[in-house]
């Protein structure tokens, strides 16, 4: 779905409540922002998103800038309040490819600029495609990269604190640039070690083997690693499979799962069955 094609004529007045930097100097500067939203006509679930209006002037004449932004948060509200929630977003350049003039990114530099007490308008929620099973049997195999982590985040808060009887097995694949960089796992902030000691969960990181270069990190040694476990889990009926963060991850888990498999024809087939059945789910963005 084209950004052109949501509804953003009804938004929301949200505040930030806070803004706090989970990356530490010197590397990408990736935020945890808390947004308060006292309408009580706004209700989402783990896995959606809301949109985030830049006002302007912009360029070709247009009102207002739209972005999207993963809600960081489980249902019950951030920390449990219902009137607050959270994105996790990165400041992002961009060069341009005829004159190689870099400018900031539009949204994510509004966002990681704004103050505290700052109003921002809202749209949404959007998206009902990224969501975890009801059933707490189910096992959840969780694959991303970057801010790609903030439906994960959602995820873990909602079936370790709200549903807190989840039975299935919960496996997280998390890859960031360098060790710093992996949000919410990093010393700057530690939410997703809160659930390390969980019999049901593990986490596994995966970074870039040369972060100054810009190498790609490093999915597929990770996968590879422990590829009994993702193929029995894979194979299981009762397997939900999320990836989350950027769009070429795809290209990346497809090459690995297809070595795992056997053979690109035996992923393909296995994929295709997992799609038909609900149970591969992709948030993908550039």
């Amino acid at each position: 779905m084209k950004l052109t094609e949501y509804d953003i004529s009804h938004p929301y007045a949200a505040t930030v409540v806070s803004t706090e930097r989970l990356t530490a100097s010197g590397t990408d500067e990736i935020r945890h922002l808390v947004l308060g939203i006292p309408s009580a006509t706004f209700n989402y679930l783990e896995g959606q998103s809301i949109g985030v209006l830049v006002p302007g002037p912009h360029p070709f004449g247009n009102e207002n800038h739209f972005r999207l932004y993963s809600i960081a948060n489980a249902r019950n509200g951030e920390d449990g309040n219902m009137s607050e929630i959270s994105i996790c977003v990165r400041r992002c350049f961009y060069t341009d490819e005829v004159s190689g003039e870099r400018y900031p990114g539009i949204a994510s530099n509004y966002l990681c600029d704004a103050a505290v007490g700052q109003s921002i308008r809202i749209t949404g929620p959007y998206g009902r495609q990224f969501m975890a099973p009801r059933d707490p049997s189910c096992n959840l195999l969780m694959m991303g990269v970057g801010t790609g982590i903030a439906p994960f985040r959602a995820f873990l808060k909602h079936i370790y604190e709200e549903h807190k009887a989840w039975k299935g097995q919960v496996r997280l694949f998390y890859g960031a640039r360098t060790g710093l960089d992996l949000v919410y796992m990093n010393d700057q902030n530690k939410d997703i070690a809160l659930y390390y000691d969980r019999e049901t969960f593990k986490a596994f990181e995966a970074l870039s083997p040369r972060p100054h270069a810009d190498a790609p990190v490093d999915m597929a040694s990770a996968i590879k690693s422990n590829a009994a476990e993702v193929w029995a889990l894979l194979q299981d009926p009762k397997t939900y499979t999320y990836v989350s963060g950027l769009s070429k991850l795809e290209e990346q888990l497809d090459a690995v799962l297809a070595e795992i498999a056997g053979s690109p024809a035996a992923w393909k087939t296995l994929k295709n069955k997992l799609i038909t059945e609900k149970r591969w789910s992709t948030l993908f963005y550039e």
